[in-house]
């Protein structure tokens, strides 16, 4: 039997800053209407009702001395270790991110160079041909740079290529707004490496969507509540409309990557998906089950870490992956020879997912 060139990931790293943001923390936080009238709901039922909603506990910031792109080179360090390569190695470095580098106490982004570059140049790679680029997707931007990666392993073009999801999002969410509570800081990569299998192995397929005719806005940068401030923008979403399109959405799209595959929906061990909140993804893999005909999801199909870590944005599923490898998440985890999907939805309105096996 003739041997197929697969992707497989090799290593993966994340990291996990140390300032823990209790939910708590908010109860002398003074929250506007976007029309900057002030909410006049106790703090308490703000957010015990948040708490109720997301699933978030507490949230973890980016130290004060640290950007986007340095916690992307800790998260990318622990990835190659892991994986055990020689950095020189690498043909590609793919930077998932939407706001580039963001100080403490400012909202202004800082993209130049780029993230991929500022990481390299970290690294201290000196292979010129390790190429490195940004990829802004929204949350969904770590899965579409896999599924980039992907194609450059299979086509030939690239042997080890290394992929981060790096966000700060505490950096440009608006204090005045209750939805700010849902943002928080985090970098996970992963090593993909090309691999020749008679079997498929790895990553097997991908499906994405992108929606902006009616949805392209329900994700954006805009003016804080506060009409003092007229000088920022900040991260504001229309929470209502996103949690009923990412339902009509992600399901369809999660059954399209398993149905590309062949393979039945029992045999998917688990549904990693972006770490937006907590009852829509439940209701999304709830649904996603009913499309097959089953009226509920196996208890441990859906591993979990938002209630302590809260929406890193596109760093939510290289971090979770990287925690179920290492074993630090109860009840879950992944064995040679098992399939599991990724999924993710975010602003553009994008939506992506993949099937991957594990190898033997």
């Amino acid at each position: 039997m003739s041997k197929s060139i697969y992707a497989i990931i090799t290593g993966s790293g994340s990291y996990l800053p140390t300032k823990l943001v209790p939910n708590s923390a908010f109860l002398n936080t003074d929250f506007l209407e976007s029309n900057g009238q002030p909410i006049t709901r106790p703090r308490e039922e703000i957010i015990s009702k948040f708490q109720q909603i997301t699933g978030i506990d507490e949230r973890r910031y980016a130290e004060d001395e640290y950007v986007c792109s340095d916690i992307a080179f800790f998260a990318a360090e622990k990835a190659l270790e892991n994986a055990g390569i020689n950095k020189e190695e690498l043909d590609y470095i793919i930077v998932a991110h939407n706001f580039g580098d963001v100080k403490f106490g400012e909202t202004h982004s800082d993209i130049v160079p780029g993230l991929a570059s500022r990481v390299k140049y970290k690294l201290a790679i000196e292979n010129p041909f390790t190429v490195a680029y940004d990829l802004p997707f929204g949350c969904p931007g770590w899965l579409q740079a896999m599924i980039q990666a992907n194609y450059y392993i299979k086509s030939g073009d690239a042997k080890h290529i290394l992929v981060i999801g790096s966000e700060t999002l505490s950096r440009i969410s608006d204090p005045c707004d209750r939805d700010s509570m849902i943002y928080s800081d985090g970098a996970g990569a992963v090593v993909l490496s090309a691999v020749e299998s008679e079997t498929p192995v790895g990553i097997l397929t991908h499906a994405t969507r992108t929606d902006t005719l009616e949805q392209a806005f329900l994700l954006r940068m805009d003016k804080s509540n506060n009409p003092e401030d007229k000088s920022n923008l900040y991260l504001k979403m229309n929470g209502r409309k996103l949690y009923e399109y990412a339902l009509k959405t992600v399901p369809g799209a999660i059954k399209l990557a398993i149905d590309k595959s062949g393979l039945p929906i029992e045999k998917m061990e688990r549904i990693l998906i972006h770490q937006a909140n907590e009852k829509m993804d439940e209701a999304i893999v709830t649904r996603l089950y009913e499309l097959y005909g089953f009226a509920k999801r196996p208890e441990f199909s859906m591993p979990m870490t938002i209630s302590w870590l809260g929406n890193n944005s596109v760093a939510t599923l290289p971090i979770l992956y990287n925690l179920i490898i290492a074993k630090d998440i109860e009840n879950h985890q992944l064995n040679p020879g098992d399939h599991f999907v990724f999924a993710s939805v975010g602003a553009g309105m994008h939506v992506n997912a993949m099937v991957y096996k594990m190898p033997e």
